[in-house]
């Protein structure tokens, strides 16, 4: 699975970007915004097995691809599309902390959702983000999603329970 976008490239997650993806899911400056405390480098590793596993799954329910740049093979996000029932999906992302400003995360998730509404025949893609991540919040908007509410209390990390806002996006123009 390789799929591209204007700045950015996505491919299958590899175990071999263990020291590359801790510069994400290892990071706090990262991690406040997901739904997940940091992990150490024996956390991450079993984690990029098990996605390693799952990507051979078939029919696939899962699509957790490493971000890279256009001109370097090097993993500076992931960014994740989880299929539900119904024709929908749920989009994640995560950008290294060194990298962020620099339109990865907007491009990576909008070729992941070409992705899924052309080929996978997705009709709606959610994405629940912390209300307090502006930047988040800016690539979903940039990408066309809408507010459709706040989930109270949805994500537990970092000691304390979090609101989620929910954004989706929806294909328009067909059945």
């Amino acid at each position: 699975m390789h799929l591209t976008g204007g700045s950015t490239r996505l491919r299958e997650v590899r175990t071999s970007d263990l020291a590359d993806s801790l510069a994400v899911v290892g990071d706090d400056r990262v991690t406040a915004w997901l739904s997940f405390d940091p992990l150490d480098p024996a956390q991450q590793a079993d984690r990029l097995a098990a996605v390693v596993e799952r990507a051979a799954h078939r029919p696939r329910q899962e699509y957790y691809l490493a971000v890279t740049a256009l001109d370097n093979d090097r993993l500076v996000g992931v960014a994740r599309l989880g299929l539900g029932r119904f024709r929908s999906a749920e989009v994640g992302y995560a950008i290294a902390h060194d990298h962020w400003g620099r339109g990865h995360a907007t491009d990576a998730v909008g070729a992941l959702l070409a992705f899924g509404f052309a080929d996978l025949g997705l009709h709606r893609v959610t994405a629940a983000i912390s209300p307090d991540n502006a930047a988040s919040i800016r690539v979903v908007r940039k990408l066309g999603f809408e507010l459709e509410g706040r989930m109270r209390d949805h994500v537990h990390a970092g000691g304390r329970w979090r609101d989620s806002l929910l954004y989706a996006k929806v294909a328009r123009g067909e059945p």
